[in-house]
C-alpha cells in the first residue's frame, strides 16, 4: 500500500476569504430574523385584546 503525502493547509488566503463569507452569511440571517420577528409584532399588534387572550398572549407579551 502506497503512502499519499496530503497538503493539509488551506490554500493562502481562504481562511481570510472564508470568514468574510460567513460574517456575510450571519448578517443575512440575522436581518431576515429580525424581519420575520417584526412582521409578527405587527400582526400581532392588529389583534384586540380578546384575540391575543385566546391565543395565550398579552398585549406586553409582544414587545
Amino acid at each position: 500500500m502506497a503512502y499519499v503525502a496530503s497538503n493539509t493547509q488551506a490554500p493562502l488566503g481562504a481562511v481570510a476569504t472564508l470568514r468574510v463569507v460567513d460574517s456575510i452569511y450571519n448578517l443575512k440571517n440575522s436581518v431576515v430574523a429580525w424581519n420575520e420577528a417584526r412582521v409578527t409584532r405587527k400582526l400581532l399588534s392588529r389583534l384586540s385584546n380578546e384575540q391575543l387572550q385566546d391565543i395565550g398572549l398579552t398585549r406586553a407579551d409582544l414587545f
